[in-house]
């Protein structure tokens, strides 16, 4: 199943408004609903050392969490206007003109 952004957006907008949430959806509180899902995200991968050990259970779990970190960050960009798309793809293009130096110890 494939959405545009703007379907994307007006399912959750709707579904939003249906549970009367519009007013708790402020910036703020929609950055704090991000980290805590954000950090359910880490907990999945809490006492692993690397990919592998995430169970089959772990990765469906893992995509869950990213879809409550995602609708939190379309939340925002729709208060802020912007379709997250374009929005990461100004950012690449930031990023492509930076460097990064990884060492390992």
């Amino acid at each position: 199943m494939s959405c545009s952004y703007e379907e994307t957006i007006n399912k959750l907008v709707k579904f939003r408004d249906s549970k009367n949430w519009n007013e708790y959806h402020s910036l703020i509180n929609l950055s704090r609903a991000l980290g805590i899902e954000s950090s359910e995200v880490e907990k999945i991968f809490l006492w692993k050392s690397k990919d592998e050990d995430l169970s089959n259970e772990d990765k469906e779990n893992l995509k869950m969490e990213l879809a409550d970190v995602l609708t939190y960050a379309y939340y925002m960009c729709n208060k802020l206007d912007i379709d997250p798309n374009e929005l990461v793809l100004k950012k690449n293009q930031i990023n492509q003109h930076r460097s990064w130096n990884f060492s390992k110890k």
